[in-house]
């Protein structure tokens, strides 16, 4: 009963970081390291899926390998985060939207800029 529960939680933690990947508000990280947990102590299989899946796996190495955010991850989710809150200020045409948007688009940058990224000799050492 145990292994269903987790793996469901796996599941629905995944949907949200697949959610967080389009909404700039919800972090993807945390979900995606979440689902990880739970297939990591319910599946190996899920876990190696999520391991090595296209968008996702990333996410789970990083973590892992203690590398923090790759420089492409990092501009691809400012540009991103920018855009939808460019078209959310359309959408929404008052300016206490506006200024709340902006000050998420400012603190989730400031954010995505001081994680820490591992040096290359981390990462050497990590691949050993």
């Amino acid at each position: 009963m145990k292994r269903v529960i987790l793996i469901i939680l796996g599941f629905v933690a995944l949907g949200f970081g697949a959610v967080g990947i389009i909404l700039p508000v919800l972090p993807t990280t945390p979900f995606v390291l979440c689902a990880a947990g739970c297939f990591g102590a319910s599946s190996p299989a899920l876990y190696r899926r999520l391991a090595e899946a296209k968008y996702f796996g990333e996410y789970v190495k990083n973590y892992k390998e203690k590398t923090g955010i790759s420089q492409k991850a990092r501009w691809m989710g400012i540009g991103f985060l920018w855009i939808t809150l460019a078209v959310s200020a359309v959408v929404f045409k008052r300016p206490l939207v506006w200024s709340i948007l902006a000050t998420v688009g400012v603190c989730v940058t400031v954010h995505i800029l001081t994680i820490r990224r591992g040096s290359k000799k981390e990462k050497k050492d990590a691949s050993l």
